[in-house]
């Protein structure tokens, strides 16, 4: 979805929580921040695209990227600035850039309409049936479905900028599919998309992003339910559940018709699969971490057996004799060889001076069998160490070295 060099991107507010809320992004990266991302991604450019405003402005977009990415990250207070805003604060900071302070508004506004230009390409992916096409969600709110794609880098070819924007996008290689022959172009305004067709895909791939914030969700769409250019306005298009298509309907025509004339090597489903989420961003607000497959991926993909069909598994032999029975052959009947394991370090460490020590005779009580006299439990007087050390370290390693003794439990409900 970007153009310039491959690398993460972001499109986000700050995050975290603190206090019962965000933390305030009020503070400008500093003067050193400022300076290195300048020699980073500005002054190491080559000498020929020092001479173009264009190529020094995709280059401060890629910092804008790391910016948000890596240095948001690592200090909560940074302030999220737009594009436009970032741009100022590095021509300001850049000696090489400061002379052109004074023309930034003029500078940004021919960046914008330059990336309105520059060529997109990328890939049409098609299920087994030719039945559903596979579309990302962009990261920020209210962000429309497209089709896998993004702008070319200079002098790129466009199958080698379709299989690294598909591979960004959705970490499918489509290069062994990929036939040039089979492509779809459209020009919107003055921008030429061309989007090669990847048919055949299997629906259990695990598609996900490998860059940071740039997509927030990756679906199977049924093609019957996207809608198609019917003389709507192209920025205000909606499908019928409401979602934002306007940079998919351009091609869901020529596609139709493409897959038409493919239809008897691609037979259709016996039983349709409907539209379905692959891969889903956790919480997209705060910049949580991604998501897992979606629950309902399996239900949509894996094929319902009856009942009838399912019949009960057999239970080896070797299941069939519970380990509970036997404690001596359990590998947790033998807690003390475990590394971890430190009864003495700790008076948690020991069952007989925990409360759940009692665990088997109110089990046996409960369930009906007579329990065996046990002799009453004398404690041992915990070790006069300071509450403090038992705590010492990060939150959870006071509790990393207990145990229970498995062992001795089970051979109490052995009687």
């Amino acid at each position: 979805m970007r153009g310039g060099m491959p690398i993460p991107r972001s499109g986000r507010t700050g995050g975290g929580v603190g206090n019962g809320g965000p933390p305030q992004r009020t503070q400008l990266p500093s003067r050193e921040l400022l300076d290195d991302l300048c020699s980073r991604f500005v002054l190491n450019m080559p000498e020929e695209e020092l001479k173009s405003f264009e190529r020094i402005l995709f280059s401060i977009e890629q910092a804008h990227w790391f910016y948000e990415d890596n240095a948001m990250e690592q200090n909560m207070a940074l302030k999220a600035m737009t594009l436009r805003e970032f741009s100022s604060l590095m021509f300001q900071s850049c000696a090489a850039l400061r002379p052109y302070l004074t023309q930034i508004d003029n500078i940004y506004r021919d960046f914008t309409m330059y990336k309105t230009r520059v060529p997109v390409t990328g890939a049409i992916i098609l299920d087994e049936s030719l039945e559903r096409c596979l579309l990302v969600k962009g990261w920020k709110a209210g962000a429309s479905w497209s089709f896998p794609r993004g702008k070319k880098n200079k002098d790129e070819e466009d199958s080698t900028c379709a299989v690294r924007e598909v591979v960004e996008e959705t970490s499918y290689n489509i290069k062994p599919k990929l036939n040039l022959d089979d492509h779809l172009e459209v020009v919107v305004g003055q921008q030429r998309m061309r989007l090669f067709i990847i048919p055949g895909v299997k629906d259990d791939f695990l598609f996900e992003p490998q860059t940071k914030k740039e997509v927030s969700e990756i679906a199977w769409h049924r093609l019957d339910e996207l809608p198609v250019s019917n003389g709507e306005s192209v920025l205000h298009h909606r499908g019928p559940t409401g979602f934002k298509y306007f940079m998919v309907f351009p091609f869901i025509v020529p596609l139709k018709l493409w897959i038409s004339k493919r239809r008897l090597q691609y037979p259709k489903r016996v039983n349709p699969v409907p539209t379905v989420s692959v891969w889903k961003v956790k919480n997209n607000s705060s910049g949580g971490g991604f998501g897992p497959l979606s629950q309902n991926y399996v239900s949509a993909v894996m094929p319902v057996f009856p009942a009838a069909v399912a019949a009960p598994v057999p239970l080896p032999e070797k299941i069939k004799s519970s380990p509970r029975s036997t404690p001596e052959t359990s590998p947790m009947s033998t807690p003390k060889t475990s590394p971890i394991s430190t009864p003495r370090s700790s008076p948690r460490s020991t069952p007989k001076n925990s409360p759940r020590s009692t665990l088997p005779t109110v089990l046996k009580a409960t369930s009906g069998i007579t329990p065996k006299l046990i002799p009453p439990m004398v404690p041992k007087t915990p070790p006069s160490i300071p509450p403090k050390t038992v705590l010492k370290g990060p939150p959870g390693n006071a509790f990393r070295n207990f145990r229970f003794d498995f062992a001795q439990i089970l051979k109490q409900l052995d009687g």
